[in-house]
């Protein structure tokens, strides 16, 4: 196969999950129709290292988990979690809620290893999996490697309906308070809400708008990043910290003090082709599964969810009735774990406009709802699995 087949097959397939993913309103998402046709293309006629026909070898993923982590630290904004404080405890409760049920009631069942492998990629998203899938086959472990990639590609059937349920229940809650003079229209909007992730940094470090070339931008994220790395090297014989644990920090004090700007990846033009190597490596996983391995991975699978739901709603509601936030939006924060953006700001706009066709209303149950779902989603994907799969890549 020529590479540029390969590359116009892998990214098609990229393209229909999209499709299917917008035209069903997030519910069914895009990384599982892509894992299935990648599944049915490896079954058929897909030679065994297509992505790296198409150019996406493993040190050019490697290269772009560096460059989007690091790119994700930029997007802390400690202003607006310090407002978010108890949708931060609440989303932390759920993980924690997780990982306590899983590393005891799942070890029992599905076994150690199986478990450190499941618990960061079914709290986070494409780069904890990624994390854990390397990480595993690295071990030898090829059924868990897999099982990484499929347990992330599987979660959000779970979470998509569950949330939906539960903003469902709490708006009709809001909505019956708001029309009984209870509930007024929290200052801060959806739209400030966002702004508030991705506002500019500062400036003292900032080049002159004629030097500051894509290149540049480019150069100051692979610093940081390289830094991060050089700091897990020399600290290598006192503690083992994953680096990219490291891009993740470095990112957030390269941020705060102006070095890096807001989104410097989306800035340079360079998020969109970084998000496409590494969607087309961590399918790449994919290639050594069977069907029969697929089959054997089931039961642990379903059971995995199954039992990290139960302890995630346990130690939310816990927590958001000690916060005094209802169990609904305690629990319905945490979900976001199984998904992240943009699935935390489709739900609960989508929920919204189900409940109410007045536009007051309507602005009324978004300013409510929708500022805990995006900062719950940014605190747990963006940031706490990343760490947990740096942590528990130590374990295997």
């Amino acid at each position: 196969m020529s590479q540029m087949l390969a590359l116009v097959i892998l990214t098609f397939i990229l393209f229909i999950g999209d499709f299917v993913s917008t035209r069903t309103k997030a519910w069914v998402p895009s990384v599982f129709v892509c894992a299935a046709l990648f599944l049915i293309g490896y079954w058929t006629f897909f030679p065994q290292d297509i992505v790296a026909i198409a150019g996406i070898p493993p040190v050019v993923a490697t290269m772009a988990m560096y460059l989007l982590i690091t790119n994700l630290g930029t997007l802390l904004s400690l202003n607006e979690l310090k407002k978010q404080w108890k949708t931060i405890l609440i989303a932390l409760s759920g993980i924690l809620g997780v990982v306590a049920i899983l590393m005891t009631v799942g070890t029992l069942l599905f076994g150690y290893q199986t478990m450190i492998v499941a618990v960061p990629p079914l709290v986070g998203g494409v780069v904890s999996s990624l994390i854990m899938s390397e990480a595993a086959g690295a071990a030898g472990l090829t059924t868990l490697a897999v099982f990484a990639i499929v347990i992330y590609v599987i979660q959000g059937f779970a979470g998509y309906p569950i949330t939906s349920v539960l903003l469902k229940r709490e708006g009709k809650h809001l909505l019956n308070l708001y029309r009984n003079g209870q509930l007024e229209k929290k200052q801060l909007t959806e739209e400030e809400e966002v702004a508030a992730t991705v506002e500019a940094g500062a400036t003292r470090w900032k080049m002159p708008e004629k030097y500051n070339t894509n290149f540049y931008k480019f150069f100051k994220l692979s610093l940081v990043a390289y830094l991060a790395y050089l700091t897990s090297t020399l600290l290598a014989p006192v503690v083992d910290i994953s680096p990219f644990i490291l891009c993740l920090l470095f990112g957030v004090i390269a941020s705060s003090v102006g070095f890096l700007e807001k989104q410097i990846l989306q800035n340079a033009n360079g998020f969109g082709f970084t998000l496409l190597a590494l969607m087309l490596f961590i399918f790449d996983g994919l290639n050594q599964a069977t069907p029969t391995m697929m089959l054997g991975i089931l039961y642990p699978l379903i059971g995995t969810i199954i039992i990290g739901l139960i302890g995630m709603y346990i130690f939310s509601a816990i927590v958001g009735k000690i916060l005094k936030v209802s169990k609904n939006m305690a629990f319905a924060v945490s979900l976001t774990a199984l998904y992240g953006f943009p699935a935390d700001y489709i739900i609960p706009r989508e929920v919204v406009h189900s409940l109410t066709e007045d536009e007051n209303e309507r602005d009324v149950l978004l300013s409510h709802m929708l500022p805990p779902m995006l900062v719950g989603g940014f605190i747990t994907v963006t940031i706490v699995s990343v760490v947990l799969a740096g942590i528990f890549v130590g374990f295997l």
